[in-house]
């Protein structure tokens, strides 16, 4: 019996923790136009990431909820096949950063670099495309050409999705952090993972 209700708690927290996710996503994309998808990314969901210092199902549910997320995000700005790249290699991305926040738990800062970085290289090789499918055809701010300059392209958007991924992840997820360690809630997850290598 104890197992199944462990199995039970195991799939509930990475459904809850993917249904947050995406839903803190589309409130960014609701109050924050542009945030969640465009060259300067600050999605609120991110802060999201610290869950996976406390519990592996977290690694699941922030890859679940990126992947819906992502997905709505083509239904709502019509990406189409284009936003098929956020939906697979930004969900790797997150898959990267919540694995790499899990594996080095015992290190807040260095823990939470995993998701900035993985973030920043990732998801740059692939926007220039997106966003001049939809018509940013210069880096914001600038006059270089999406299309003839996607080395600075992809050097402008590790800067700044760097940069929006620190501030979200370390502004906004340490204080959560520290919210949740005062809770009982991952208290069993930390206690029965302790020695859980992924």
């Amino acid at each position: 019996m104890d197992r199944i209700s462990a199995r039970t708690r195991a799939i509930a927290r990475t459904g809850i923790i993917a249904a947050l996710y995406a839903a803190l996503t589309l409130l960014t994309m609701t109050l924050l136009t542009g945030a969640a998808f465009g060259p300067v990314q600050l999605r609120l969901s991110e802060a999201m990431c610290v869950l996976a210092l406390l519990t592996p199902h977290a690694i699941g549910g922030l890859t679940l909820g990126c992947a819906l997320a992502n997905l709505l995000g083509i239904a709502l700005n019509g990406s189409g096949a284009l936003g098929l790249l956020d939906v697979v290699f930004g969900s790797a991305a997150t898959f990267i950063g919540a694995w790499w926040c899990w594996r080095f738990r015992q290190n807040t800062g260095i823990a939470l670099l995993g998701p900035v970085v993985a973030n920043a290289l990732v998801v740059s090789a692939y926007l220039p495309l997106m966003l001049a499918a939809a018509g940013f055809y210069t880096i914001p701010f600038t006059d270089i050409s999406l299309v003839q300059s996607y080395p600075l392209m992809y050097l402008f958007g590790v800067v700044c999705i760097g940069l929006g991924q620190s501030i979200v992840v370390y502004g906004l997820g340490l204080p959560l952090l520290a919210a949740l360690r005062r809770t009982r809630l991952f208290e069993s997850d930390e206690q029965s993972q302790a020695d859980c290598k992924l």
